[in-house]
């Protein structure tokens, strides 16, 4: 199994007017990021398939993980390193059955009950959102914001639950180090990437304040 918590900046592929999903899961490499998440929510599956077969090289190249969001056959099938899960998609324990356990497997929560839930499941991080409104996203569940993020945090600490999470949802530069400082394993963006003039610089930028914050952990 992968080191999830090595892999603090996690990047998940949208279409925009400007850029495709392979496209922008280029323009995220090429920053820095080595966690890509592909999301391709209408599309066929074998237009996900094809866009997964170009991508997967192309994340191995840059030694980054690769994860598919939804399909568990297809990540099997392909070989990517693992799969994330939404809370409608298939239940972890049955994800976990069809793959072993070099694989990684992500779920989506919303709140301490979602992430409760799940604490006895065969999942490696959980992402927990959305941080504020973003519009890659249909039926948003409600935004947690960071006094959100803050009481999920301590809940689980309360009650010894240390499955990693990754904050997501309309999170921008500003924010990197304020929700790190939470206490979060790491963090997803997308539209904050490609919206942004420079992509490229964009995704760097935040790469490189993520890794101060890990410095300035260390050294406190």
């Amino acid at each position: 199994m992968l080191p999830v918590n090595n892999f603090r900046i996690q990047f998940i592929t949208h279409r925009t007017e400007r850029f495709d999903e392979l496209e922008s899961a280029k323009i995220a490499l090429e920053g820095g990021c080595r966690w890509i998440q592909l999301r391709m929510k209408d599309a066929t599956l074998d237009e996900i398939k094809q866009v997964a077969l170009q991508l997967k090289p192309l994340c191995k190249t840059y030694n980054a993980v690769f994860l598919l969001n939804d399909h568990v056959a297809l990540c099997k099938e392909i070989e990517a390193d693992g799969v994330h899960l939404g809370k409608a998609d298939m239940n972890p324990r049955e994800a976990r059955q069809l793959l072993c356990d070099n694989f990684i497997i992500g779920s989506t929560c919303n709140t301490f009950e979602d992430i409760e839930n799940l604490k006895d499941s065969p999942i490696d991080y959980i992402g927990l959102g959305p941080f504020r409104f973003t519009k890659t996203k249909k039926n948003l569940s409600p935004t947690l914001g960071i006094d959100g993020y803050k009481n999920i945090v301590n809940q689980c600490i309360k009650h010894n639950i240390t499955i990693p999470i990754v904050a997501i949802g309309g999170i921008t530069a500003d924010d990197v180090v304020p929700i790190l400082q939470i206490g979060v394993s790491g963090i997803a963006l997308s539209s904050a990437i490609l919206q942004a003039e420079n992509p490229v610089e964009e995704m760097r930028k935040i790469w490189i304040k993520q890794g101060k914050r890990i410095k300035i952990r260390l050294i406190v």
